[in-house]
């Protein structure tokens, strides 16, 4: 009866570690989804100069930030496998077709090959300058996509967005439209 207890007591403190562990396990595994933000604070970077190229257009052509100097730049980095990403990207859409006329360019960059990008473009159908980033995202300081960085007339980077936002909502619109 003595060693009945004893093994089951052994058993009890076993469930108990395993249930703790799946306890645990499933906490960290929670997908917290929080409420698309709809005119976030944007990251205060103090302002960098538009970065050398290391970016490509569909065709092989180099891109330089620098080029595009006398307009502000939406520089949104993507993939074609990030949900987030894609999930924004009607509300850009809108935006950008609001914008564009107030000197705005959009650049749409993603690391994946030419092939997959120009494959998704042709899928999805949407309207944008789509760039290959040949760059590290360490360098950018990016650890998760999508991020949008906003760089102004002068080619300076004046404001960063991690994650996915509602572009087209009537504050960020403002917020935009005051980046000089």
């Amino acid at each position: 009866m003595y060693l009945r207890i004893e093994k089951l007591q052994i058993t009890m403190q076993k469930r108990i570690v395993l249930f703790l562990a799946i306890s645990i396990t499933l906490l960290g595994c929670k997908e917290v989804k929080e409420e698309q933000k709809v005119a976030p604070e944007a990251i205060a970077v103090e302002a960098e100069e538009a970065s050398k190229s290391v970016y490509e257009d569909l065709e092989g052509n180099p891109i330089e930030l620098a080029d595009y100097k006398g307009k502000r730049i939406l520089l949104n980095y993507w993939a074609t496998w990030c949900r987030p990403c894609i999930e924004e990207m009607p509300a850009l859409l809108k935006l950008q077709g609001v914008l564009e006329q107030e000197n705005y360019v959009f650049l749409f960059a993603s690391d994946q090959t030419v092939k997959k990008i120009s494959a998704f473009k042709e899928a999805r159908g949407f309207d944008f300058k789509y760039i290959k980033y040949n760059g590290n995202y360490t360098e950018q300081k990016i650890n998760a996509l999508p991020v949008t960085l906003i760089y102004n007339e002068s080619g300076e980077q004046v404001s960063r967005f991690d994650g996915g936002m509602t572009w087209d909502s009537p504050e960020m619109i403002e917020q935009l439209r005051k980046i000089h």
